[in-house]
């Protein structure tokens, strides 16, 4: 069998990472026209792929391109896109004209479904080359069902952005050390700089420590790692009590894991803080309040920038009336919600809001119009954040400017995407991605705290 295996490319992988086509060593990639055919009606659409589909076609132009007859586009052009490493060698790139294929035996017959024609690209491919694996790669779960049905030996899901192999080896962001952190440490050296305290402590005591990770113990010992070497980690010493005494526009942390969150969003240093967890946990209402103190309080930002993925349903909102900022109200309610209830107590709740929102120049933004920006001296909390794919939210963190810090908001329990699952979400992604990076933060919120109905809800059902 030939060592170079094939593999068809369905669409929505293009989409979800459109540099994949770098990503198959030296194998041979095969592209069906019902592929680019989608892409093109996509690309034109205002939807938060329709960025990838243009960065897709690019790049298959590019290879394209070098091509000098019809013929070698057929039967395969070298992939000569630049990678990481030089030396890599990558296979070929050809277009398949699935639609000149006659439906016999072990075909699926219905021809007006795209995914029928890409299946069936394989199924003749495989037919064909019998020296050699032929493999469809799609995000579709039932795509893949269906190619298994109809013959097909070989259907993957795109794992290559796939960072962790099971969502509990995912960081929390913090650790606890059982008992008291000093009986655990043989060796310290302490020093004060800059009004704080610093202890160096042997690395091996915690070999597997990252960046900004918390530890905190049984009694009142809490610290953030800010500094790793080859032999020592260097800790902040920052103390339960102090965590716990934090106060954001009148709301303080009920728990250890709020308060790490209040700390690295509080936190000039951090420029990216990414807060998962259950429904209730208080994700958004900690972000929220946070971003008021520092933008209404302290005058340290001009603005807070709100958006999120709208659902797969409806993600065209140009059917609501109105702005984009009362287009994309509806589906920030969520914030609404949270001011309510930071003003619930407040002779005139809704002037209280109306004066929040003016005050801290809070912006509802479609992420259809974030991309292509450079955002200056903001906030920018990005809701649900679970719903979008690594290249999707790198288009995102790439618009921070100057004195800008983002906010990643997510629960990996509620994927509305078709394709994206806890592993491949793009969440996921940036938690692993930014672990060695020191001006990020990661945290895991558990308790959920919005009621005892939504907290057995997310456990039992």
């Amino acid at each position: 069998m030939s060592a170079a295996k094939q593999y068809i490319l369905d669409t929505n992988v293009l989409l979800h990472d459109p540099d994949c086509l770098t990503q198959f060593e030296e194998h041979d990639i095969v592209v069906p026209i019902t592929v680019l055919e989608e892409l093109d009606s996509i690309k034109d659409r205002k939807k938060n792929v329709a960025q990838e589909a243009r960065i897709a076609i690019r790049a298959i132009d590019r290879i394209l391109s070098a091509a000098e007859s019809p013929e070698e586009i057929t039967s395969g052009v070298p992939i000569n896109l630049p990678t990481a490493d030089p030396d890599r060698k990558l296979g070929k790139l050809s277009i398949f004209p699935d639609h000149e294929l006659a439906v016999h035996k072990g075909f699926l017959p219905d021809q007006s479904n795209n995914d029928n024609h890409i299946i069936n690209t394989a199924l003749h491919l495989q037919s064909i080359n019998r020296d050699r694996q032929v493999i469809l790669v799609t995000k579709d779960i039932n795509m893949r069902l269906k190619a298994l049905g109809a013959g097909l030996k070989r259907v993957e899901d795109y794992r290559t952005d796939q960072l962790i192999s099971d969502l509990d080896l995912l960081t929390a962001g913090y650790k606890k050390v059982e008992g008291n952190f000093w009986d655990k440490v043989e060796e310290v050296k302490t020093e004060q700089r800059d009004g704080h305290t610093y202890h160096r402590v042997p690395l091996s005591v915690f070999p597997e420590a990252f960046l900004n990770e918390y530890l905190y113990d049984d009694e009142e010992f809490a610290a953030r790692i800010c500094a790793i070497d080859e032999e020592e980690i260097t800790l902040l010493d920052i103390g339960q009590p102090f965590l716990m005494d934090q106060e954001c526009w009148g709301i303080s942390p009920l728990d250890m894991p709020q308060a790490f969150a209040m700390d690295a969003l509080s936190d000039p240093s951090i420029d990216l803080c990414i807060l998962n967890g259950a429904a209730g946990s208080g994700k958004t209402l900690i972000a929220l309040a946070c971003c008021l103190e520092m933008v209404i309080e302290q005058g340290r930002y001009n603005k807070v920038l709100v958006t999120r993925s709208t659902p797969p349903v409806a993600e065209d909102i140009g059917f609501l009336p109105g702005t984009e900022e009362e287009k994309m109200t509806p589906w920030l309610a969520a914030i609404q919600d949270n001011l309510e209830a930071m003003h619930e107590h407040d002779e005139q709740p809704q002037s209280s809001i109306k004066y929040t929102i003016e005050k801290a120049n809070i912006q509802f933004k479609s992420l259809n119009f974030i991309r292509g920006r450079s955002i200056q001296d903001a906030l920018v909390i990005v809701d649900e954040s679970q719903n979008l794919t690594p290249s999707q939210l790198k288009t995102i963190l790439t618009r921070c400017g100057k004195g800008t810090k983002m906010i990643c908001l997510g629960n990996l329990a509620q994927i509305d995407s078709n394709y994206l699952t806890p592993l491949t979400s793009g969440l996921t992604y940036i938690v692993e991605r930014f672990k060695d990076y020191d001006g990020a933060a990661t945290i895991h919120l558990e308790s959920v705290v919005r009621s005892p109905l939504a907290e057995y809800a997310e456990q039992n059902l």
